[in-house]
């Protein structure tokens, strides 16, 4: 059994695509109708036929009261890290504190290029990512002394002032598979956001990869407890089973019970832009796989 003590999550995944205009506004507000706790968008800044991410989270967050928003994750290529950490302070303060900051080191690079991004090795974007939230860790501490200076390789930051301080600790939650990135993520962030659709070898993929921002996070001196374990996953509700996450409710509970239990999975977002599907997440699945966490761990 694997235990990182954070309290269970449930949420979404919305393509922020633009037609029609209201389609990812509407899910988002539909998520939050069913009890959700999160609902996280896309991030593909080259791509016409989305929303702008953080335009769009922008704007539901003034269409919505409770739920959190975040995106699923960040191209930070294109978003330079300390107005992004200001975006995200003064997003988190007009909203009550329910903004977190999934973020990711970019992977299209052919269209990051495109849109004036800089083209970056593996190995460069890793640091690129890693000195960018050194930077807005630096833009929240609004009370420390002197300005934020950072000397970096690919981010140079030279006394700009702190603040403002969000509304409350912004998770900074990362996507990443490999062992630079899972290192990073160990060493760096609150939170980590892979897929599972995007494991070769499904969920026994989690404890290689656990393995990994442990030891970081314990070579860093960090607790490894401080880093979240979410994941992004898709299937489809059946009556009868046909494989993971392809079944009734109840399979899907003790699906990803069993996920939470071995591998310490704690935030579960439902790849789907179907209300139907959302509801049924929301009002079956997740107080299913709650109690049947409770009941395990006594």
């Amino acid at each position: 059994m694997s235990d990182y003590g954070h309290d269970l999550l449930f949420g979404t995944f919305v393509t922020p695509t633009a037609q029609p205009v209201r389609h990812a506004v509407d899910q988002a507000k539909a998520a939050e109708r069913a009890g959700l706790d999160l609902v996280t968008f896309q991030d593909h800044p080259y791509q016409p036929s989305f929303h702008d991410t953080w335009t769009l989270m922008s704007y539901v967050a003034a269409q919505t009261e409770r739920i959190h928003l975040s995106g699923n994750v960040l191209n930070l290529p294109l978003r330079q890290p300390a107005v992004l950490a200001r975006s995200a302070a003064s997003l988190d303060l007009l909203s009550g504190g329910r903004i977190e900051l999934g973020i990711g080191a970019g992977g299209f690079w052919d269209a990051i290029e495109a849109m004036g991004g800089r083209r970056l090795s593996p190995g460069q974007a890793v640091g690129a990512l890693e000195e960018a939230i050194t930077i807005m860790r630096e833009i929240w501490a609004a009370d420390a002394r002197g300005g934020v200076r950072v000397d970096g390789e690919f981010y140079k930051v030279r006394g700009a002032k702190r603040g403002p301080a969000p509304a409350h600790d912004i998770g900074i939650w990362v996507g990443a598979y490999k062992p630079k990135m899972l290192g990073l993520t160990g060493r760096a962030a609150d939170g980590w956001l892979p897929s599972l659709p995007y494991l070769p070898g499904g969920p026994a993929d989690l404890t290689e990869m656990n393995k990994h921002i442990d030891e970081a996070a314990a070579s860093a001196g960090r607790d490894p407890r401080a880093v979240r374990r979410l994941l992004n996953i898709n299937g489809e509700f059946t009556r009868a089973s046909r494989g993971m996450l392809q079944g009734p409710p109840e399979q899907w509970a003790e699906e990803l019970a069993g996920l939470t239990l071995d591998y310490g999975t704690s935030g579960f977002l439902l790849m789907s832009d179907h209300p139907a599907t959302t509801e049924i997440f929301a009002a079956e699945v997740a107080p299913a796989t709650r109690e049947l966490v409770a009941e395990a761990r006594g």
